[in-house]
């Protein structure tokens, strides 16, 4: 005989399975440093590459100005200026990655534990 809360159990099983528990289960492999710390290297390269292309970027579009002073310029203060803005940049955006991993991190650890009380739940549920 079919029961109607089994039925609707394993629907909501089959359903995060196909859905947010592909996902889940991918981030679940890892232990929780290794994860973020994954992400944040990650992130790390992608900021420096950003960076590299708006410092150039910027010196390009004034490039006028930049050759006018290229003689004149203090190189060392050019250069703390840059390294200042990438520092705070990268720092910035780096905890903002961290923040937003360890988040996707507990809720996918969450919804995995949900998910395995379920699998308990639909199991107790045949025994009976």
């Amino acid at each position: 005989m079919i029961k109607k809360e089994r039925v609707i159990l394993m629907t909501k099983l089959a359903s995060y399975e196909e859905n947010e528990g592909r996902h889940a289960s991918k981030i679940s492999r890892y232990f929780r440093g290794d994860y973020v710390s994954v992400h944040l290297l990650k992130s790390w390269v992608c900021i420096t590459v950003v960076y590299a292309l708006l410092a150039g970027l910027s010196i390009l579009y004034d490039l006028e100005t930049f050759m006018e002073n290229l003689y004149k310029m203090d190189y060392l203060a050019f250069a703390k200026e840059l390294i200042k803005w990438y520092v705070i940049m990268a720092v910035a955006y780096l905890v903002a990655v961290y923040i937003a991993y360890s988040y996707r991190y507990m809720k996918a650890r969450k919804s995995l534990k949900r998910y395995s009380q379920n699998l308990k739940k639909l199991g107790s549920m045949y025994h009976r």
